[in-house]
């Protein structure tokens, strides 16, 4: 997504994100956010899954705390076009 929006804070302190960033982002109601100020920038972003690590066999995997939606076919293929389109902008 190119160009900038310029939303405002309320009195309140609430930032309204707007939607076309919020799925571009694929956030949505009741996802937890991680807010941080890294170089003066503040930064949000979906907070990473809590995982444990289990032996299966011979091998370490990391197993979610809580259960989480599975991704589909049409999400994976929607993201590797993003991916690939974001890459062609830079590169020209």
């Amino acid at each position: 997504m190119s160009g900038a929006i310029k939303p405002s804070i309320d009195a309140a302190g609430r930032l309204v994100i707007p939607k076309p960033i919020r799925e571009a982002a694929g956030l949505g109601p009741g996802v937890p956010l991680e807010i941080r100020l890294h170089d003066g920038r503040v930064e949000i972003e979906p907070a990473a899954a809590e995982v444990r690590i289990e032996m299966r066999g011979k091998v370490a995997v990391a197993v979610p705390s809580e259960p989480v939606p599975a991704v589909t076919a049409g999400e994976v293929e929607a993201l590797r076009r993003r991916i690939r389109e974001e890459r062609e902008d830079r590169a020209q």
